[in-house]
């Protein structure tokens, strides 16, 4: 993923008015993220547990979407991303909400999916976070990566659509 400025952020988010877009937590530290090794932008609220958010490169250029996070039912398993495949043990995984875009969303529609719950998916795919779970796959870097994008453009057009 290529560099973006926080005006650049605030200005993608699809599924929030201007206003909440203006008053989001981005981080602070943009210009310390490993960028070459991103494929989104994705980070947790820390003034609010239960928000997140993700910014993504698409053909149409940025699309941000705001993500609530389902409560943590306190049981320890392991569950899967469903972005990037990557197992987790207990709060590793989390179920995240968006409200969809447009009039869907203005009438209450959302649409879910099961992400790792730093939203660091692309640092996992690289080896650089484990978690100590990686399950083998035949699959290179190269083809894991591409099938995180084509896995994350999927929810977005659900998020869009």
């Amino acid at each position: 993923m290529r560099p973006v400025t926080e005006r650049e952020i605030r200005a993608s988010f699809v599924n929030c008015t201007k206003g909440a877009a203006k008053r989001l937590a981005v981080p602070r530290d943009l210009a310390d993220w490993p960028w070459e090794d991103l494929d989104f932008l994705g980070w947790r609220d820390p003034s609010a547990r239960d928000r997140a958010y993700l910014v993504a490169e698409s053909g149409a250029g940025l699309s941000g979407v705001v993500l609530r996070v389902a409560p943590q039912s306190g049981h320890i398993r392991r569950s899967m991303c469903s972005l990037c495949l990557t197992t987790h043990t207990g709060d590793g995984v989390s179920l995240m909400t968006a409200r969809k875009a447009g009039r869907n969303g203005k009438q209450g529609n959302s649409v879910g999916v099961y992400l790792c719950s730093d939203l660091a998916c692309s640092l996992y795919l690289r080896g650089k976070k484990d978690t100590g779970l990686r399950i083998y796959e035949s699959l290179t870097v190269a083809e894991q990566v591409e099938r995180t994008r084509v896995n994350l453009a999927a929810f977005l057009h659900r998020v869009f659509g």
